[in-house]
């Protein structure tokens, strides 16, 4: 009984133990609620900075391209040129387009950016996916420059060329312009030479020198004149070319042939400068980036050697072009009237197609010995381009447009093919004309048929039309050799 008692006394109290464990699980998830908002609050801490990181990495990223972007344009306009620059620009292209570099690029790049001792390796893959990768590369390649680079330009005194002009003497003048006169002349070196004195002052006249010298001094074919150098002594503004003993295509079309003048040029000859004309475009739109626009594109811009071979002159008015696919370039309407490209004419927006469009009409004239404008002509013959688009389509009216001086020495068959080619230049709508790349692979075959083969051609114009009416055009006519 006492035991008992003393148990009882002993004993915590039923209130005690009732209320003593409600009170260890409420501390006890006081303590767990604690630690859920410690972790929450490290966690956005930590969420915080990794986005602070990650929004500091892209903004570094997009400063590095904008500069990468930077140096590639000002390199590629000309403005730095050295070999630190041309690795900082060249990696610019992997953070803005992540470029392929093509194998047939590489000579092209280092033309065109005119480093001294850097150029581009393509990888075996011909892609480059990181900064790392393109600079292995960068490293890769190292020569050092030639001893004497085509691509500087010689800067000339003044006064050397006046002594190579005999003072600019009027005897030596070949040629006029709206830019001023063009003077044969023998250089120092015994080279002779074609030195363009320009005559427009202020702005203009200084921003037409520069880009001139800019351009020919960049760019490296054997189908564009070559600038041998420049003088910008003082006020005077002079381009020294290589010199072009056969003048341009224009006078050749224009000859009356007389003594004096010079020569008329046969369907063979006019079919070469032809293809070489085109290949000069094919490499200002297809191997040179971005583009670049001749935008005056004639047949008196077209100058011949001493072997009639062609080069395409003048880059006064060139512009760089869009590399955008359907890209174009806003600019002030410029050119001669006759070879302007109607969307370029009314709109104001210059593609490589405006190009296309000049070179079709140059074509033209070598078809029909036409200028391009001649009001003088009857209505509907004065535009040369409206007359002959519809009859480049009709076999009967094509012989008969066919310039009169070849005589119908001429293979029918050459003659539409080449009669489709100037059609689908001159194409009122852009996108319907050609590259220029088509259309140098639509004529290679023919001038190359004609230097390994003797193509037969008809002594008599008149004889061709009654062959073309019997329907045997596909198979040409019989006749004489070609002269």
């Amino acid at each position: 009984m006492s035991r008992s008692l003393l148990q009882q006394l002993v004993a915590p109290p039923e209130s005690a133990q009732a209320v003593q464990p409600p009170f260890r699980e409420s501390s006890n998830k006081n303590n767990g609620t604690i630690n859920d908002i410690v972790v929450v609050i490290v966690s956005v801490i930590a969420s915080m900075a990794m986005v602070s990181l990650l929004v500091a990495f892209l903004y570094y990223c997009h400063i590095r391209r904008k500069v990468r972007g930077i140096a590639y344009q000002r390199l590629v306009s000309g403005e730095e040129r050295n070999s630190l620059q041309l690795e900082d620009a060249c990696l610019g292209l992997v953070w803005n387009v992540r470029m392929r570099v093509k194998s047939e690029e590489i000579e092209i790049w280092k033309k065109l950016c005119i480093a001294p001792a850097t150029g581009l390796v393509s990888r075996p893959s011909g892609f480059y996916w990181s900064l790392r990768d393109l600079k292995q590369s960068l490293a890769e390649y190292t020569q050092p420059p030639p001893a004497t680079s085509p691509s500087e330009a010689q800067v000339f005194t003044y006064k050397q060329l006046q002594h190579a002009t005999n003072n600019f003497s009027p005897v030596n003048i070949v040629g006029h312009g709206g830019f001023g006169s063009v003077f044969r002349a023998v250089l120092a070196d015994g080279r002779c030479a074609a030195i363009k004195q320009l005559d427009r002052a202020g702005k203009q006249g200084e921003h037409e020198f520069r880009v001139e010298v800019d351009m020919l001094s960049r760019l490296q074919s054997q189908f564009l004149l070559e600038l041998h150098g420049y003088c910008a002594d003082q006020d005077h503004r002079l381009l020294v070319y290589e010199y072009m003993p056969n003048g341009s295509l224009q006078e050749h079309l224009y000859s009356d042939g007389s003594s004096g003048n010079p020569p008329l040029l046969d369907w063979g000859t006019r079919l070469r400068i032809a293809l070489d004309a085109a290949r000069g475009l094919e490499y200002l739109h297809e191997l040179v980036s971005p583009p670049i626009i001749h935008r005056d594109f004639k047949s008196s811009n077209i100058l011949l050697d001493e072997n009639l071979n062609a080069k395409v002159s003048d880059f006064v008015l060139a512009k760089l072009g869009s590399d955008k696919i359907g890209g174009y370039v806003s600019t002030r309407v410029l050119g001669t009237h006759g070879y302007v490209a109607p969307e370029y004419a009314l709109t104001g927006h210059l593609t490589t197609k405006s190009d296309v469009y000049s070179y079709g009409v140059v074509l033209l004239e070598l078809l029909t010995g036409r200028v391009p404008v001649d009001m003088k002509r009857p209505p509907g013959q004065g535009v040369l381009v409206s007359w002959a688009l519809p009859r480049l389509t009709d076999r009967e009216k094509l012989i008969e447009m066919v310039d009169p001086v070849l005589q119908g020495q001429f293979a029918v068959k050459e003659l539409i093919q080449v009669a489709a080619i100037a059609a689908m230049c001159v194409q009122p709508e852009a996108d319907y004309r050609p590259l220029m790349t088509d259309v140098v692979q639509s004529l290679v075959p023919l001038v190359k048929q004609r230097a390994t083969s003797k193509v037969v051609c008809t002594p008599n114009f008149h004889h061709q039309i009654v062959t073309l009416k019997s329907s045997s055009i596909d198979s040409g006519s019989s006749g004489h050799g070609h002269s």
